[in-house]
């Protein structure tokens, strides 16, 4: 079935809910407890207004943007997210779809395809990892990632292991085997579309995460390998330091909040930073990652490149983020909605719906290229982001 347009972000989130069992849907909903840092992640854009001019406004607006040593035809990257499995492509299918539209993509540790096969998909592909076994593995996983040809690392460190939703957890099973496919049959049957596209393929969803171990070994599954994370000592700054030197390329601190943080990863040799809650699944009540990103990138924004995730679901909103000190966004739900519905299709679906909004609203803001941006462009309430200025 040919990929059916959809113009905003909202409409791919509706199709997926309607075409994905209730258990992957779930999944991909996430928020911890509450889920009041996951409504505030995209509440905190509506509270900030932009500042439009009606004259000298240029013809052509150029998008382009260098984050990480690489350049990118838009300032919009994919998120690294674990196991794919909203649509047989996965991570191919993100993959071919970044490339496609000229911008990088991050691959998770924890996703369903070899690194190997995501760098040929897409050359301009970020490796995220975790603090997650001994320094020899990560080491391993670092030094496979290096062979495989990707471009920069990226440590994931905003998770403090919150599984209680208000509203639920999804069940999702340690792997998915015959017998387990069979108890979900009841979801499945209700939603033919994911289904059938597994069923032409005479295969079933894997949740085993081979980026996990060396190349060749025997993938752990998905619960397996998390177990492992939830069991190792968290970091400190002296072994994200010994990271850090590990890898002579670009690296980026993912999961900045706190000024003092992005201080201390300036000084660990990072060289970028994502300001990030992870989606809302961390610690809830925490603020809107958009609230942050403007003191942090005022203090630290001269040292280190700065990147925003969280709550990214109009063009409009990533023009706000890079007028407030981001370089670029990541994002992560918006890009598995459209993988979920439409695989590669879906993806350069979503990444145009950005880039139009991006365009639109230089447009409107009489601004030629991204580095014209700047906080004069935005309204920003006086409260905004003062909870974090004196941490």
């Amino acid at each position: 079935m040919a990929h059916k347009w959809f113009e905003t972000v909202e409409i791919a989130r509706q199709r997926a809910e309607k075409s994905l069992p209730g258990a992957v849907f779930g999944a991909l909903k996430g928020g911890s407890e509450a889920g009041t840092t996951l409504a505030d992640n995209t509440a905190a854009f509506g509270a900030l207004g932009f500042v439009p001019t009606v004259a000298d406004k240029p013809a052509e607006r150029d998008q382009s943007v260098e984050v990480m040593g690489q350049h990118i035809s838009m300032p919009v990257m994919i998120s690294p997210t674990g196991v794919q499995m909203v649509h047989p492509e996965a991570e191919i299918g993100i993959g071919r779809a970044s490339a496609a539209r000229g911008t990088a993509m991050g691959l998770s540790s924890f996703g369903s395809t070899a690194v190997e096969a995501v760098v040929e998909a897409n050359p301009q592909t970020f490796f995220q990892i975790y603090w997650c076994g001994t320094r020899e593995s990560m080491a391993a996983r670092i030094d496979r990632a290096k062979r495989a040809g990707v471009v920069g690392l990226i440590v994931t460190l905003d998770w403090s292991f919150s599984h209680g939703r208000d509203w639920g957890s999804p069940s999702i099973p340690e792997n998915i085997d015959l017998k387990t496919a069979m108890s979900f049959a009841p979801d499945f049957a209700r939603h033919p579309r994911y289904t059938m596209r597994y069923a032409k393929l005479k295969r079933i969803p894997d949740l085993s995460v081979p980026n996990m171990v060396l190349e060749g070994e025997r993938a752990p599954g998905f619960f397996e390998a998390y177990g492992q994370w939830m069991g190792t000592p968290p970091p400190t700054w002296d072994d994200l330091a010994w990271l850090r030197r590990q890898w002579d390329g670009p690296f980026m601190l993912k999961g900045v909040m706190a000024v003092s943080d992005a201080e201390k990863a300036v000084d660990a040799g990072f060289s970028a930073i994502s300001v990030s809650n992870h989606g809302g699944n961390n610690l809830d009540t925490t603020p809107a990652a958009i609230r942050a990103l403007p003191v942090v990138a005022e203090a630290v924004g001269k040292h280190i490149e700065v990147v925003m995730d969280g709550g990214i679901r109009r063009g409009s909103d990533v023009v706000k983020a890079v007028a407030l000190g981001a370089k670029a966004v990541m994002i992560g739900r918006a890009s598995l909605w459209a993988l979920a519905i439409g695989g590669q299709a879906g993806v350069e679906n979503v990444l145009d719906v950005l880039r139009g909004g991006i365009d639109s609203a230089m447009l409107g803001l009489s601004k030629a290229s991204l580095a014209d941006l700047g906080p004069d462009d935005i309204v920003v309430p006086d409260d905004f982001s003062i909870a974090f200025r004196d941490r």
